[in-house]
């Protein structure tokens, strides 16, 4: 799955960066996901495969605050990079007129940057304040790699500011979801409004892609948090299997999703599929 997820991901970056009828802001966006998505499975890829292939569980304090660190930054960017990817379906089907004009490439490129400091600076506390705890002299990970709500419950001193920021960031995460359905309430009064059901229908049509990736990605994370918080008496194994369904699938399924359902891309691969056999 690791290996698939890569090459996928790479093979999207590839495609768009070759391609000039690609160099559009929907690809672009498309790559800050297949970025996200690849930090994101470079980030936990490391100690899951020790775990499970080579049986060797343990990790330094440091490493795994570092890990975290990563590992909720990619997260909060991917989420950052869904919701910007809605404002633009949103601006292509309310102002395709105007779309060009409005995503140029060079405010692509700030968005894109603005993402990555903001995804990154709202989880710099996370190691920081994991640091200054005290745990116990055993110390046992629920997860293959380390998260922060997993990792703070092994403190023996008070970390009620651990739980309390770890919230807000969570709340953060949630807020981009409210916004990308907001979103495609918009898209979809939009969408109503156009007289044609052929166009009505192609207009969705360039929002499935998208909305796979939402689903794909929130639904393990809201999974996740409700066994967390509220799920006192769950299976652990439960847990486990949705803590690795979250950074194993999402980045496995994005590249096939968008390479089945969005053509210009399944046209791109296939065409360089056939020069490598040629």
């Amino acid at each position: 799955m690791y290996f698939v997820a890569i090459l996928g991901n790479c093979t999207i970056l590839f495609v768009i960066k070759t391609e000039p009828s690609l160099h559009e802001p929907m690809y672009y966006f498309l790559s800050m996901l297949a970025l996200s998505d690849l930090g994101l499975s470079l980030s936990s890829l490391p100690t899951m495969l020790r775990t499970l292939l080579f049986n060797a569980p343990t990790i330094s304090a440091n490493t795994c605050f570092a890990q975290e660190f990563f590992i909720h930054g990619f997260t909060a960017c991917e989420s950052s990079v869904l919701l910007i990817m809605s404002f633009d379906r949103f601006q292509a089907i309310h102002n395709p007129l105007r779309y060009s004009s409005i995503l140029t490439t060079v405010r692509v490129a700030q968005i894109g940057g603005v993402l990555l400091f903001k995804s990154f600076l709202l989880v710099l506390p996370f190691p920081i304040t994991l640091g200054k705890l005290k745990y116990c002299n055993k110390s046992q990970l629920s997860h293959s790699y380390c998260l922060h709500q997993d990792v703070m419950k092994l403190a023996c001193s008070d970390n009620q500011i651990n739980v309390i920021y770890g919230f807000f960031a969570a709340l953060c995460g949630m807020v981009d979801f409210m916004l990308i359905v907001v979103s495609y309430i918009l898209i979809l009064k939009t969408v109503l409004g156009i007289a044609s059901q052929k166009e009505q229908l192609k207009a969705l049509n360039t929002c499935t892609s998208h909305i796979c990736a939402v689903i794909i990605f929130y639904m393990p994370i809201i999974n996740l948090a409700i066994v967390h918080r509220f799920v006192r008496h769950a299976s652990p194994l439960f847990s486990v299997l949705m803590a690795n369904v979250l950074f194993l699938v999402p980045p496995l399924m994005n590249p096939i999703v968008y390479c089945i359902k969005t053509r210009q891309i399944r046209i791109r691969v296939a065409a360089k599929l056939c020069q490598k056999q040629i």
